[in-house]
């Protein structure tokens, strides 16, 4: 549950902490959590997220939305500690050094948003990575580039709901890093991939979604149910 509101976090606390190929194509080799995970993005505009109504409440305001943020580090955290963990059939060392790297990243983005919500930080959340082969190189690389992309979507379409200009700093210094995954991990699937047109428009600008669609596409990662109601929506 929740914990109980004690103090409200500053943000000069958390500045110190701080310091193209076809959609088939990529379906093809994404795996199938990859594929779980845009097929997930394409339906939920036609569904009502079931994580509104029941679950880990996130709360309101800018601490609702640094939540928000937590929780998809955690998801990211503890897939990454896993492919480590099991690494997949005839990685090579140049790939599991990057990979740790990024593993090493999501885990101290989990442990900044820990430590700086303090007693308003969520619970530790349970993860469901049934759909994911471990053992298969096309099936943890292609998720990796689904979380990716969902992880810089949502800092975009969230900074539009951030009150605080300091927490909008943060929130970008994370987002670039993200960028920076997402770049590497989509370039190991398929060269020069990095910037395709499902992911940079025509202008040359990056996706960015709103948590409802954020969380409904993540819920299918995750066994703890996540209640979004209370969050910012304008």
């Amino acid at each position: 549950m929740l914990q109980e509101e004690k103090k409200e976090v500053q943000p000069s606390q958390i500045e110190g902490m701080a310091n193209s190929f076809s959609r088939r194509k990529f379906f093809g080799i994404m795996g199938g959590a990859g594929a779980a995970i845009a097929v997930a993005a394409a339906s939920c505009r036609k569904t009502t997220p079931m994580h509104n109504n029941s679950g880990v409440d996130l709360g309101s305001g800018d601490i609702g939305i640094l939540n928000y943020a937590y929780a998809l580090e955690q998801l990211e955290a503890a897939f990454y500690t896993q492919v480590i963990k099991t690494p997949f059939s005839g990685i090579k060392d140049m790939e599991m050094a990057y990979l740790k790297d990024i593993r090493d990243h999501e885990i101290a983005h989990r442990e900044f948003f820990k430590a700086a919500l303090s007693s308003k930080a969520i619970q530790d959340l349970e993860v469901n990575f049934s759909k994911i082969d471990f053992t298969s190189r096309d099936s943890v690389l292609g998720t990796a580039v689904a979380f990716e992309d969902l992880g810089v979507s949502a800092y975009n379409g969230a900074g539009s709901l951030i009150t605080n200009p300091d927490y909008l700093t943060i929130a970008g210094k994370i987002v670039s890093v993200e960028a920076r995954h997402a770049a590497w991990v989509r370039d190991m699937v398929k060269a020069g991939s990095f910037a395709a047109m499902d992911v940079v428009d025509m202008n040359g600008l990056d996706q960015a979604k709103k948590p409802d669609e954020v969380l409904t596409i993540a819920s299918a990662f995750l066994k703890t149910k996540i209640n979004a109601s209370n969050l910012p929506t304008s």
